[in-house]
């Protein structure tokens, strides 16, 4: 039987390797991130997939820097045939990526080359894509640029968010390593080059402020930043100093007046973009409780009022 060992900390790897746990092969190790501080208390927290691999007894290995010596050693000890990554979040040496001898392969959500990096998932619904996917692909330095094994393909809805499509892509990681395994353990798992003369960028890892709207943009392209970035980062905007968070799901309408003004139009909370406007369903002012727009702005007493940012 083949020795598998999975790399994993993310969430969207949780599907796939709790399948890869009751599959013909399952795997002899997890390499997960140390736990980290969480929480209002800032308490140790393990990553959900380390408790799922403690339940099922398999060992569980966190080291600081996948990199280090001792790291590779204890890795190098368990004498893998095969490498699985997805969601693992550290950059892989390739001390590592030649350490099995069938290879070291990633699944990476979205259909490469176009999206590469940490936000892809958002990055396609900002993007207002067709479809994106769950991509099974051989491990080489540059990030996201190895060789394709095989791809599954989801559509995305009008309806999906960063959350919703995170949840379909990570049923797909299940699809995608159950067809793929067994070409890699026979050697037969294809290698087709990515096209780099194609489209294809580089989506960094997403922070808190990158969710300020700016009100000067087309109101399609502020409603599909709503859906992106739910739940994280989340989108905000700022009203009289104060931050005041906005949800999903917006419908984009005709609308006038300057980018920002903010006012009521028929029962609805609507904003003016640069192309249309927006109406808001739902809100949190900073210090308070998630609420509905209408009532937030009812709760203001004014008649038009614009938005700082």
């Amino acid at each position: 039987m083949a020795r598998i060992v999975f790399l994993g900390t993310g969430d969207i790897a949780l599907p796939t390797f709790r399948w890869l746990l009751v599959s013909s092969t399952p795997p002899i190790a997890l390499v997960t991130q140390p736990d980290r501080p969480a929480g209002r208390h800032r308490e140790l927290k393990a990553p959900a997939i380390k408790l799922l691999a403690e339940d099922a007894g398999v060992a569980v290995l966190q080291p600081e820097k996948v990199r280090d010596p001792a790291a590779l050693e204890a890795l190098e000890a368990l004498q893998p045939d095969l490498i699985v990554v997805m969601a693992y979040g550290q950059i892989l040496p390739q001390r590592l990526l030649d350490m099995a001898p069938l290879g070291c392969v990633n699944l990476h959500a979205s259909l490469l080359p176009k999206y590469r990096g940490a936000a892809c998932i958002q990055a396609a619904l900002d993007a207002g894509d067709a479809e994106t996917g769950m991509t099974l692909m051989h491990v080489i330095r540059q990030l996201d640029a190895g060789d394709v094994i095989l791809s599954k393909r989801i559509p995305i809805g009008a309806r999906d968010t960063g959350g919703s499509l995170h949840d379909r892509l990570a049923e797909a990681g299940v699809e995608a390593l159950a067809e793929g395994l067994p070409l890699l353990l026979d050697g037969s798992a294809p290698r087709t080059p990515q096209d780099e003369l194609g489209e294809s960028s580089h989506i960094p890892k997403l922070g808190r402020d990158d969710g300020r709207i700016d009100w000067s943009w087309p109101a399609a392209r502020i409603e599909r930043r709503l859906r992106a970035y739910d739940p994280w980062p989340g989108c905000s905007t700022s009203f009289n100093g104060r931050r005041l968070k906005i949800f999903p799901f917006a419908e984009v309408i005709e609308g006038e007046g300057n980018p920002g003004e903010v006012r009521e139009i028929d029962g609805r909370v609507a904003v003016a973009c640069g192309d249309g406007a927006l109406t808001l369903d739902e809100v949190q002012p900073d210090g308070s409780r998630r609420m509905s727009a209408l009532d937030w702005w009812r709760g203001q007493r004014l008649d038009v009022a614009t938005f700082d940012s």
